[in-house]
């Protein structure tokens, strides 16, 4: 049977407080990763409409097709970051849970809470380097987009 008394409540609360704070972090990020997510998909869906509707103004196709590449590019890096941020998610809740078993059942955790919290963080710097990446992807397109833009000034003149 276990018997908690309040003064150990108390302590496993302090000691979830540190993982609760990066579980808030991860939430904010998952916030950003998704709606950069919608972004790209909506973008995608002009493009697509762009290159195959009916009533589509007189575009480049070349250029859409590459601009469709990159933004299925740069979903495929958001969907990774998002993935990791939510096992990263997933982990911190599951040190959170062990640690509360482990001082209520006085079972040694130690171990198996250390592993958690760093697949945790691990997963956190995967999910940053995926943003990052699709930082790049999405910066890269923006410069070959102003380039295109100066192009078309230039031929009008």
């Amino acid at each position: 049977m276990i018997n908690l008394q309040l003064g150990d409540v108390s302590h496993i609360i302090q000691l979830a407080i540190a993982p609760v704070f990066l579980l808030t972090g991860v939430g904010t990020t998952l916030s950003v990763l998704t709606s950069r997510l919608a972004r790209i998909i909506d973008r995608s869906r002009v493009a697509e409409e762009l290159l195959h509707g009916e009533n589509s103004p007189p575009v480049s196709p070349a250029g859409l097709e590459e601009e469709l590449h990159e933004l299925y590019e740069r979903s495929h890096l958001i969907n990774r970051a998002i993935t990791l941020s939510t096992c990263c998610g997933l982990l911190i809740c599951l040190v959170i849970a062990a640690l509360f078993m482990g001082d209520a059942t006085s079972v040694n955790l130690d171990k198996l809470i250390a592993a958690l919290f760093v697949a945790g963080v691990f997963s956190l710097i995967g999910s940053f380097i995926y943003f990052m990446r699709e930082i790049f992807v999405a910066t890269k397109t923006l410069t070959r987009q102003r380039k295109l833009g100066k192009r078309k000034i230039i031929a009008r003149e």
